[in-house]
């Protein structure tokens, strides 16, 4: 009796013991199911991450280069006007009858993240090819900003008979080189900063005089100036939005110092069209031109008789942009 009591006895042990075992193996299955689908579901929500969209409207943000790179076979066409100065007032209607400039131009992105262009300005009938590329595109989770590169060469091909303007063919060329970091914090506002490098291959000379006597020396200006720039986008309402820019030349020259650019106006867009009317201080319509050679003063103007006025040197301009895609 003894025998089968300590039989059923040691086989209700191995019972329990067999029970606890399976539920222990079932729950550390569970849990390593649990684990392995967390692991899934994050590394498909890494994957499932995108870029954000619409950082800005344009490629354009007035006479700054934005971060945005459309799509892989996405055209565009684009007429960039600025009027006259507006302080002659009525004599040629703030500006409108004075003297402008216009440039058409054209861009391509032949492949992802990349957008090749091409165009022609009025003032010195400036040809121009740029190059922009998106390096970084904000991503929830993974990157917090967008960051692209620009480049821009340009040629004056003016006429120039017995080369008084020009003794060498490469004294036409210019150079910009620029790093633009933006970031989209909300559906309405975005905001973006830029630094970049200007290089003229002809610089003015000047007399400086030498220690504080009546000698002087012949000197001639730099070929590189740095700047800054911020510029940003508030949108009102689906299709409007409120838009400014600000250039600032960091290179102080001995003579001659460019001045900084503020502008600020409207934007409206549609998926494949965007118009931008603003005010503002640049007239050159390419990014070297306007670093190096900007004359209208944003804070005051210089009358005739070296008196100067509050109120700035501002021209009335606008952008207009059309997308095709192809």
């Amino acid at each position: 009796m003894r025998s089968i009591k300590y039989n059923k006895l040691t086989t209700q042990i191995r019972l329990v013991t067999y029970t606890v075992a399976a539920l222990l193996l079932m729950n550390s299955t569970c849990f390593a199911q649990n684990d392995s689908s967390a692991a899934t579901q994050t590394n498909e929500s890494r994957v499932k991450a995108k870029p954000v969209k619409n950082t800005f409207e344009s490629a354009l943000i007035i006479d700054d280069q934005t971060v945005m790179v459309p799509i892989k076979g996405t055209f565009e066409a684009d007429i960039q006007h600025r009027f006259g100065v507006l302080q002659n007032g009525y004599k040629d209607l703030w500006g409108i009858y004075g003297s402008s400039n216009i440039r058409i131009g054209f861009s391509y992105a032949p492949i992802k993240n990349l957008y090749l262009g091409i165009g022609m300005a009025k003032t010195g009938l400036l040809w121009d090819g740029s190059a922009k590329y998106a390096i970084l595109k904000q991503t929830k989770g993974v990157y917090p900003v967008s960051v692209t590169y620009y480049g821009n060469i340009a040629a004056k091909t003016n006429q120039d008979p017995g080369n008084t303007l020009y003794k060498y063919a490469t004294q036409r060329w210019s150079f910009f080189n620029e790093l633009i970091v933006a970031r989209k914090f909300s559906d309405k506002l975005s905001i973006q900063a830029a630094l970049s490098l200007s290089h003229q291959n002809s610089v003015p000379g000047y007399y400086a005089q030498k220690n504080d006597t009546s000698t002087y020396k012949f000197s001639t200006e730099k070929f590189d100036l740095f700047s800054f720039s911020i510029a940003g986008r508030y949108k009102i309402t689906r299709g409007t939005a409120f838009i400014f820019d600000y250039d600032q030349p960091i290179t102080r020259f001995a003579t001659n110092n460019p001045n900084p650019n503020f502008a600020f106006g409207f934007e409206f867009g549609t998926s494949g069209h965007s118009f931008q009317l603003f005010a503002g201080n640049y007239s050159l319509l390419n990014p070297q031109q306007n670093s190096l050679y900007n004359s209208n003063n944003p804070f005051s103007f210089t009358q005739t008789g070296g008196i100067k006025v509050p109120g700035g040197q501002f021209r009335i301009g606008f952008n207009i942009t059309r997308l095709w895609n192809f």
